[in-house]
């Protein structure tokens, strides 16, 4: 079978090896789409935020579907279209998909059941590929309880975690602001529903917020995670306001008035990953009918992961390519 494989730091490869063997504890899953993430690129670079060994097939934003059925596997049958969780729980350690262990990236692969969720009819696989990251801005969204059409949230970065986060915002009801530098990432946030959109390069974006909000948002969601965001996050909320840090900077110093935390009485909460959400994000996107198909800017043949590769490098090209696999 035919998969993609960061055979070393910086050395993607697209190659043909043995189909994998299913134990009577798994399900055989055929991938049809998965989507490239910004830590795909962490990873082909040579770090991660947990130790990685090379060779390793990537693709942890995907949608498959059943094929065979292991003996002692209740639940699932063949045609079932799945999605599965990142960080998985082996008898041996905790495991991050395609990072730590083999990804999608491939034409086939095994799974435990429990690591996997059904999708309704309703969601389609372009919104199954999106499920991974809309998780992790859903969840970022419900850390401070989520919100409603009474609430303003502003979303600082508008790469494909911003707009997801954006996505669960305006699927709750919310008013919802993007502040992005990138003119396709604004465009997407207004196709997606936001009420407005700020250009950082133009002004000063907290004077921009602060007038469309008139004195803060309610609840503000850090997805950026560069030194610009960060420094200007506190300035966005309003007093008495709510901020979901999930943009992702280790090992950088920034400086930040962290005094404005006690000053304007913020509630500040960390975000990683997506823990206990999943089932409850997959009805949400069944029962709202978000459209997230926005947010996919490319689609490319396995055979072309190099290509798409290369393209999702470009910002200003490109948001979410996603890999068509079946």
């Amino acid at each position: 079978m035919k998969t993609l494989i960061f055979d070393e730091p910086n050395r993607p490869v697209v190659t043909e090896v043995q189909m994998p063997r299913m134990t009577a504890n798994e399900v055989l899953i055929r991938s049809r789409r998965v989507g490239i993430c910004h830590s795909d690129y962490e990873l082909l670079a040579g770090r991660y935020i947990i130790p990685i060994a090379y060779p390793v097939t990537p693709g942890h934003e995907w949608v498959g579907e059943v094929v065979e059925v292991g003996a002692n596997v209740t639940g699932l049958q063949p045609g079932d279209r799945v999605v599965g969780e990142c960080v998985i729980q082996t008898p041996e350690r905790i495991h991050h998909f395609g990072f730590s262990m083999d990804g999608a990236d491939r034409e086939f692969f095994a799974a435990r059941p429990e690591w996997l969720h059904k999708l309704p009819d309703a969601v389609d696989d372009a919104k199954g590929a999106l499920i991974e990251p809309f998780t992790c801005g859903y969840y970022a969204v419900l850390r401070h309880g989520g919100v409603n059409a009474a609430d303003t949230v502003v979303v600082s970065g508008g790469g494909t975690i911003g707009l997801v986060t954006a996505a669960a915002a305006i699927g709750m009801g919310a008013r919802v602001i993007v502040v992005d530098p990138v003119a396709l990432r604004r465009d997407i946030a207004l196709r997606l529903g936001a009420a407005s959109v700020v250009n950082p390069a133009e002004g000063d974006p907290v004077e921009a917020v602060q007038t469309l909000t008139k004195g803060g948002a309610d609840l503000v969601v850090e997805c950026a995670g560069h030194a610009a965001s960060l420094a200007n996050v506190f300035d966005y909320a309003r007093p008495e306001g709510k901020v979901s840090m999930v943009g992702i900077n280790i090992g950088q110093k920034i400086p930040v008035e962290l005094g404005k935390i006690q000053i304007k009485n913020l509630t500040v909460k960390g975000c990683i990953g997506s823990p206990g959400v999943w089932p409850a994000a997959i009805r949400f996107l069944e029962r709202t009918g978000l459209d997230l198909t926005p947010i996919q800017t490319h689609s490319f043949p396995l055979a072309e992961a190099l290509t798409a590769l290369e393209l999702g490098q470009n910002p200003e090209r490109a948001v979410k390519i996603t890999l068509e696999i079946a």
